[in-house]
């Protein structure tokens, strides 16, 4: 367990990424997620990260159906700001203070709850004054409705901005040994004011699992499909970096997942890693008991180095979107 930035939540230090139960990733069932949050629950896992656009709407229903009843049990995290039209497709962003307040009166009563333990700007709106969305996050403090703030994909500069209006518990960007950028200053930044961080994607969106070993290997309506990283050339390229971790762990006796998120955690942030599998979830949790020596980080530094994964997170659009 630790602590989510000098005053923030204690939380495990593995939490559940939610999204794929209800989106973007193959294919889901609800019951088999539910199962896989229930049992996340019992072993021990309190942290669980859920967003208004995931499904859209669709995940913070199922968290809230499988927490009923262990609301003592669980840390819930959920975001607002992405917008999703009637098809689900990516419309923008809103950071108007009015769309903060219906936002979290929708994600209360999907979810069930009468609190939202840490409460995210999932993307910042160019287009509002910061100071603005943040001053209607901190009234949603007030009024008891979320206990902590944060903020994801956010620049050192906004981060000290949004913080001197009101403080922010955890910063969320996605973070793993093939997706370094967080530490060009942000990880530090951060120490330094005694904020947080939440790894999201710890697993490179499943490339360091080492399941797929070509383009083809994506299902048709896999949206990875649509990642640069995930294209046919830089996959391949990707994928002997992926190899390379992967002689590592088998070296150790460990898995290629359970070494890259012992990475993660030996960064000393919280990663939530995603899955929908119960048999996943428990080899994610089996990598809280690895530990790595200085030469195996040393080699691990060696084999995937700030920058040696070709292509970037998202296209241009999504990219536009994230350290502003």
């Amino acid at each position: 367990m630790r602590r989510l930035g000098t005053e923030g939540p204690v939380v495990s230090d593995l939490g559940l990424g939610c999204m794929g139960m209800s989106q973007f990733y193959d294919t889901w069932d609800d019951a088999e997620s539910i199962r896989t949050l229930q049992e996340a629950l019992d072993l021990g896992i309190t942290l669980l990260d859920t967003a208004d656009m995931y499904g859209p709407y669709t995940n913070e229903e199922l968290v809230g159906r499988a927490v009923r009843g262990r609301r003592d049990d669980v840390v819930i995290a959920s975001k607002f700001g992405n917008l999703k039209n009637g098809a689900g497709d990516n419309v923008g962003v809103n950071g108007n203070p009015e769309y903060v307040r219906t936002s979290c009166e929708g994600s209360l009563r999907r979810l069930g709850v009468d609190h939202i333990d840490l409460y995210f700007q999932h993307r910042v709106d160019k287009a509002v004054p910061l100071e603005e969305t943040w001053g209607a996050m901190a009234e949603l403090v007030t009024e008891g409705k979320v206990r902590h703030l944060g903020i994801c994909e956010a620049a050192e500069a906004t981060v000290r901005k949004a913080h001197a209006v009101h403080p922010i518990t955890a910063v969320q960007t996605e973070y793993s040994i093939v997706s370094r950028d967080p530490e060009s200053g942000l990880l530090d930044a951060l120490r330094s004011l005694g904020i947080g961080f939440i790894a999201y994607s710890p697993l490179g969106r499943g490339m360091l699992t080492g399941r797929f070993t070509s383009f083809d290997d994506l299902r048709p309506d896999d949206f990875r499909r649509e990642l640069p990283r995930f294209q046919p050339d830089n996959l391949a390229h990707n994928n002997e970096i992926v190899a390379r971790v992967a002689e590592l762990a088998w070296a150790k006796g460990v898995s290629v997942t359970q070494l890259a998120l012992a990475w993660v955690l030996h960064q000393g942030v919280v990663p939530i890693p995603g899955t929908k599998n119960p048999v996943r979830l428990r080899e994610n949790v089996a990598a809280l008991d690895i530990s790595l020596s200085a030469e195996d980080l040393a080699l691990l530094d060696e084999i995937a180095p700030v920058g040696a994964v070709r292509g970037e997170r998202y296209f241009a659009a999504g990219m536009s979107k994230v350290n502003i």
